[in-house]
């Protein structure tokens, strides 16, 4: 049974008389496993809904609507089942290497080919039944995210501490045939699936292109918290050169053959390697962003479309752009170079707009960890503390917890204004966001 938390008001659920409290049992006289059995069967046209009330009192529920008219209802769980959490013990794993004393949800480590679906969330199919694939393919769920570090079953095996990560390999040959299309991921780590393994692996993965429509290759994360833990090494220049030049062999051949880059390197290795980022088209429609691949080329793009859309409008006398302010923008190093040209653009438009841009060091996880997202709230404190912050600080929305104003810490937005003495604003990075800023209007959609 799968207890209803919320009801729609005015949905169909609503007009049927269930309520918050009552339990799903089954629809069309099959039980529900989780939310995919759930919208799969409500899904159609005429259905029987079992509901169960509080006082044990069963209702058999005969109900037509259109085949993409939702019932309304919402559950107590997202996923209307158990999360599940992952059993291996990777050398990479980055939750391995946080301190104690942070929020208790950052140390959960999923596993969970529904979050994949669901979230974008990477699985290593190491926690997965033939059942589970069953279900993938019926529900047609794609695209699926899957973590594979190494196509060489032995290595594999080795980096997941876990002896059947080689054989769940296997389940990518099932979801390809069945034509369920994947992104892979590779966690780049130093002299252990890099160079001649990270050529094979690419190799052996193109064979499910254009079905597995990406690789992402991603350099290992490694914090200062390591103590007792694989000796993994930071990866140089001369490694990412090196990386660079096989991915882009692939990225050849595919984009030859299917039309698609298919192997892609993240915008870190770009940064380590001296490199300037590919364009726009090279990354065939962003799908591996939340893995750092492509983020800056994108930004840089929506900055320059924000720049061209507001210098026409003020041009015309759309845009009154005489306004004057002084601010300050906080970020990750990794970023900071193309957050500023970025920047330094849309200010140009503004006579009488100057701002600072400060790159936090990353002291809490070790200077190595260089992206915005992992930047601790104690961490900006300390280091923006007596710097000249201006009207108002700037504060990627990557920094934030979803949907809240804290950062990872548990320092809130609001006890960083109060020990600096500054207000801030959380902004997207599309431009968009910036312009209405320094507008104090939000002008631009």
């Amino acid at each position: 049974m799968h207890i209803i938390k919320k009801i729609e008001p005015g949905s169909i659920a609503d007009e049927m008389g269930v309520e918050p409290g009552d339990a799903l049992i089954g629809i069309d006289d099959q039980p529900i496993e989780d939310v995919f059995d759930y919208r799969f069967l409500m899904h159609s046209e005429e259905l029987s809904v079992a509901i169960r009330k509080p006082d044990g009192e069963e209702w058999e529920l005969d109900i037509e609507k259109d085949e993409d008219e939702d019932l309304g209802i919402e559950f107590e769980s997202p996923l209307m089942d158990e999360y599940r959490s992952c059993r291996n013990k990777c050398i990479f794993c980055f939750i391995d290497q946080m301190p104690k004393g942070m929020r208790q949800t950052l140390y959960f480590k999923d596993d969970d080919s529904r979050l994949s679906f669901l979230q974008g969330n990477y699985v290593t199919l190491t926690n997965m039944s033939d059942h589970d694939i069953d279900r993938i393919i019926r529900y047609r769920l794609s695209p699926i995210n899957i973590s594979v570090q190494t196509t060489n079953p032995k290595l594999r095996c080795m980096m997941l501490n876990n002896r059947f990560a080689g054989e769940a390999l296997s389940a990518i040959r099932r979801l390809y045939e069945a034509g369920i299309t994947m992104n892979a991921q590779i966690v780049l780590c130093r002299g252990v699936n890099d160079r001649d393994e990270l050529k094979r692996t690419l190799e052996d993965l193109y064979v499910f292109a254009p079905v597995m429509q990406s690789v992402s290759v991603v350099p290992v994360g490694i914090t200062k918290y390591r103590k007792g833990l694989y000796p993994l090494e930071k990866i140089t220049k001369e490694d990412a050169l090196e990386t660079l030049e096989i991915i882009e062999n692939i990225a050849l051949t595919a984009y030859r053959e299917h039309g698609i880059h298919f192997a892609h390197a993240s915008d870190e290795i770009y940064i380590l390697a001296g490199r300037q980022i590919p364009p726009a088209e090279e990354y065939d429609d962003y799908p591996q962003l939340e893995n750092g691949v492509g983020m800056l080329r994108l930004m840089t793009d929506e900055y320059d479309e924000a720049y061209r859309r507001l210098k026409a409008d003020i041009e015309t006398g759309a845009v009154d752009n005489t306004g004057s302010m002084t601010f300050s923008i906080a970020t990750g190093a990794l970023a900071k170079d193309y957050v500023k040209a970025a920047t330094d653009k849309i200010v140009s438009l503004f006579p009488n707009v100057s701002y600072d841009i400060y790159a936090i060091r990353n002291d809490f996880f070790g200077e190595s960890i260089t992206v915005a997202g992992l930047i601790t709230g104690t961490d900006m404190i300390r280091q923006l503390k007596g710097k000249r912050l201006g009207e108002c600080l700037l504060i990627p929305d990557a920094m934030m917890k979803a949907d809240e104003r804290i950062f990872l810490d548990n320092v809130t937005v609001a006890d960083l204004e109060g020990a600096l003495q500054v207000k801030s604003h959380i902004v997207k990075s599309n431009g968009l966001d910036l312009v209405n800023f320094l507008l104090k209007e939000k002008l631009y959609e």
